[in-house]
């Protein structure tokens, strides 16, 4: 069997190395990435010397996914989880520790953001459990609209775009509620007659002591290799893929991109039996424009957001807030009035015990860019560092100079998962569905995170090769 992946991020690295498994070694597996390196939105950088993500830097360990293709792959020594410390968000011009008691900003009781929001968006929230009952239409509803009608505004802007801009880089404003935060909906649709009833049902009596998040010590990168490692597969780096058809006797042709017919004429189109598409949004759409159009009109209707990472080694001994990182709204402001450029830290060094090195540089990383900002991530590289810098240090008081630091830019790297998103992504799904010998994966489909794409690629790999 000929199988050609079209995407060497973490879904297509991963379909690829399911179907080593599924096939054997008689089958033959090439994968196309229009990049220079493999991995996609999993990059591990060296930082003064050390390991350093400057994509995703862990994956949700509470999901099956992630953590059984770390064991499968044979990374399992290599887990780490946080360290105790807890996360704090800049609210109302104060630095406070996250809640507890809430599911992604929205709290399971009236008092639970009491100390985030001022007296009359306490009041607000308090009140929510006492508001007409609550009751959603089939489709999906604008998250941000329903938790301000609900809440006000404060809960929304001091803490749900907080957490929700570390997820999506956008906030409740442009996300859908059934798209986002299915559980709150469900809960809803099972009976509770407010958000604060449907909150409380999805958090347990008992949390658990297991750790929500999980890395790898030598970064997420570690996985990407070892991914494209036990693949074995023919990997193409620097190769776009320009158009797909189908052939009349059956299988799929694709035709390379420039970079590839200027260095391989003789392969600059590859026949397959089966193909998996597992890149963003807007280079599906281009590739099944011909073959699956309702699939290509759904995909680009989806919204991506940029962001930049910039990783900042300070010396060492350098002293950090208490924190494992802090979370900035997008209506907070500095001191001069002017807004952060920041929209979070994380204090590498206090969160990840294999950064806590005595005597190692300090690491932190700080992301910049939201949903709908360009001007910012216009700046250059030097600025958005000196940005960065400025904000640590009003933020924090630290203003060591740095040891070394790195800027990491992805331009359109996370999909927001609008109203409507999940239609979006039904027609898609319904379209590919009724042509053999191709799938579908990543980020665009069923959630931005690790276990949610390695979901997406098994599912694809199911779809072409059975269980």
């Amino acid at each position: 069997m000929r199988v050609v992946v079209v995407g060497g991020g973490i879904s297509g690295l991963t379909a690829a190395y399911r179907l080593r498994r599924r096939l054997g070694d008689t089958a033959t597996i090439t994968v196309c990435e229009a990049a220079s390196v493999l991995g996609g939105k999993l990059r591990t950088v060296e930082l003064a010397g050390h390991p350093f993500d400057v994509g995703a830097e862990a994956f949700l360990a509470r999901r099956p996914e992630g953590l059984a293709l770390v064991r499968e792959a044979g990374l399992a020594d290599e887990l780490n989880h946080p360290a105790a410390a807890s996360a704090t968000v800049r609210a109302g011009g104060r630095t406070l520790p996250l809640p507890r008691g809430t599911l992604m900003g929205v709290p399971a009781r009236g008092d639970a953001v009491a100390g985030v929001l001022s007296e009359e968006g306490s009041g607000r929230v308090e009140a929510e459990s006492r508001l007409p009952g609550l009751t959603l239409p089939d489709g999906d509803v604008p998250l941000g609209r329903l938790l301000r009608e609900r809440f006000g505004d404060e809960l929304v802007d001091r803490l749900v775009d907080p957490l929700l801009g570390g997820v999506y880089a956008g906030g409740a404003d442009g996300l859908g509620l059934r798209a986002t935060m299915p559980a709150l909906a469900a809960a809803v649709d099972a009976g509770a007659t407010s958000l604060t009833e449907a909150a409380a049902s999805q958090l347990p009596a008992n949390p658990s002591t297991a750790p929500v998040f999980a890395t790898l010590t030598g970064g997420l990168g570690t996985l990407v290799d070892r991914l494209a490692k036990e693949a074995a597969a023919d990997v193409r780096l620097g190769v776009p893929v320009r158009a797909l058809r189908r052939l009349p006797e059956g299988g799929w042709r694709l035709t390379l991109g420039a970079a590839a017919a200027a260095h391989a004429p003789a392969d600059a189109e590859l026949d397959a039996d089966a193909v998996v598409l597992a890149v963003p949004a807007p280079a599906a759409s281009r590739l099944l424009a011909d073959v699956a159009p309702a699939a290509a009109d759904a995909l680009a209707g989806i919204e991506l957001a940029s962001m930049a990472v910039v990783g900042l080694a300070l010396p060492p001994g350098t002293e950090l807030p208490p924190a494992s990182g802090l979370l900035i709204g997008e209506r907070e402001r500095r001191a001069d009035g002017t807004p952060f450029a920041a929209k979070a830290f994380t204090f590498s060094a206090r969160k990840w015990p294999h950064h806590a090195v005595e005597g190692a540089p300090v690491l932190i990383r700080g992301s910049v860019g939201r949903f709908g900002e360009t001007e910012r991530l216009r700046a250059t590289d030097e600025e958005l560092l000196r940005l960065v810098r400025d904000d640590l240090a009003e933020l924090t008081g630290v203003t060591a100079e740095p040891v070394d630091a790195v800027v990491q830019r992805w331009g359109g790297g996370l999909p927001q998962y609008g109203v409507g998103h999940l239609d979006r992504v039904a027609r898609v799904e319904r379209a590919v569905a009724d042509l053999p010998g191709l799938a579908v994966a990543g980020a665009a489909l069923h959630g931005v995170g690790v276990p949610a794409c390695i979901a997406t690629a098994d599912a694809a790999v199911r779809r072409l090769v059975g269980n």
